[in-house]
């Protein structure tokens, strides 16, 4: 998103750690989400003209086997959410994708002024913070009554929801943090290998 604003999401030699550094310390857990979020939306400070020309000249791209896996536990009558640092704008077009319901996405928003500057973001929702996703799976397990919740994700934020998630799996298809990798009970490279044990099931 950086780069589509106008702003270089890597400033080599610089004091200031550029948008995408802020996010890899978020991401391995050695800066409390919120603060990575804030200091870099600062920077970037999109407009929503901005947002838009970057959904639609770059479109969100899925991982290869996570439509087949979704598809496969929607077979199963399986609830599937999306539990996302990233901004709502973009992962609902992730989960029209995967077919899962827009009620379904837990995301930051973004916040803009009437004449489309930016304006912020939603500090109130759970996964502007360190810890929002842990009390998103806490929520639902209210809501729905659920027993049993798979966390999957690939960063220090989607590891500390467990619990109250039932279980946790890493997965390294995209890119490898060596923390999630060294506390991951289960480390996965791709949705493939989640859909032959699923189909052993």
């Amino acid at each position: 998103m950086a780069d589509s604003c106008g702003v270089s999401s890597q400033t080599p030699g610089s004091a200031s750690p550029a948008p995408a550094f802020r996010t890899r310390r978020a991401m391995g857990g050695s800066v409390s989400f919120q603060t990575a979020l804030s200091e870099r939306l600062s920077i970037i400070k999109c407009s929503r003209e901005q947002v838009n020309k970057l959904i639609t000249d770059h479109p969100p791209q899925l991982t290869p086997g996570i439509k087949e896996l979704v598809e496969k536990l929607h077979q199963r009558s399986v609830k599937v959410f999306l539990i996302s640092g990233g901004f709502r704008c973009i992962v609902e077009h992730v989960a029209s994708q995967l077919n899962i319901p827009l009620h379904h996405v837990y995301a930051n928003r973004l916040k803009f002024f009437f004449n489309g500057e930016y304006a912020g973001f939603d500090e109130s929702q759970p996964t502007a913070q360190s810890g929002g996703k842990g009390r998103v799976i806490s929520m639902l397990k209210e809501q729905y009554g659920f027993q049993n919740i798979v966390m999957i994700g690939d960063g220090a934020t989607d590891l500390e929801a467990c619990p109250p998630a039932s279980a946790f799996i890493g997965f390294g298809g995209n890119v490898v943090r060596q923390q999630v990798k060294e506390k991951s009970s289960w480390y996965v490279t791709s949705f493939g290998e989640l859909l032959k044990e699923l189909e052993k099931i």
